[in-house]
């Protein structure tokens, strides 16, 4: 079953995940013209693009714990995951700087060093802009690949400012984030209680 499984990953191309990641924009700007936001737009905007950053930032961090556990591979796709939450990430913070802020930049300034949940936001946010970056071939031959998997080792520090910086931002207590945050929690920690060489036995079985 993961040997074909794995062998219908392998024939799907990158950038069908491109175009799956891209439909949830796609159907974000279909509402903002056709009048679907709720009451508050500006904040529904908002919102959407950041829970859909924090869900396909899980997603990435997914992949390896479900190549260790279950076999499946869904490595080649990783990348495309982590950029596809940096996109959404980035059109969060410009929706909030745009419509909220009006492009002001002191007072974004203020705001951040204020309030903890627009701190943690950008902190994560910074965190995640150089392993964006250096998300290509190019850049894991001039850092190295020891290098760049010890950078990249901070989207473990990045995924829970993100709960965090939703957690914080709410005034009710947070169900939907603190489960997301559970979630992530587990994830991580099952990077540390399944072996690695777990991994690669499952990799050449499949």
């Amino acid at each position: 079953m993961q040997r074909v499984l794995n062998d219908r990953l392998r024939r799907l191309p990158v950038w069908s995940v491109w175009l799956g990641g891209l439909v949830p924009l796609a159907l974000l700007v279909s509402d903002a013209l056709t009048g679907g936001l709720g009451i508050d737009p500006i904040r529904d905007i908002e919102h959407r693009l950041g829970r859909t950053a924090l869900y396909f930032l899980v997603a990435s961090l997914a992949v390896t714990p479900l190549l260790r556990i279950a076999g499946i591979s869904l490595m080649r796709f990783r990348r495309a995951l982590g950029l596809l939450c940096f996109t959404y990430a980035g059109l969060h913070v410009l929706s909030w700087l745009s419509m909220d802020m009006g492009f002001l930049w002191a007072q974004m300034a203020k705001d951040v060093v204020k309030r903890p949940y627009l701190l943690f936001g950008m902190t994560a946010l910074l965190i995640l802009l150089p392993l964006a970056i250096t998300s290509n071939n190019l850049s894991v031959r001039r850092i190295g690949a020891a290098g760049w998997r010890r950078l990249h080792r901070l989207v473990y520090l990045a995924a829970p400012l993100v709960t965090l910086h939703w957690i914080w931002a709410l005034k009710t207590f947070p169900v939907e984030p603190v489960v997301w945050l559970a979630v992530i929690l587990v994830l991580l920690g099952l990077r540390i209680v399944v072996p690695r060489p777990l991994m690669r036995i499952r990799a050449q079985r499949a």
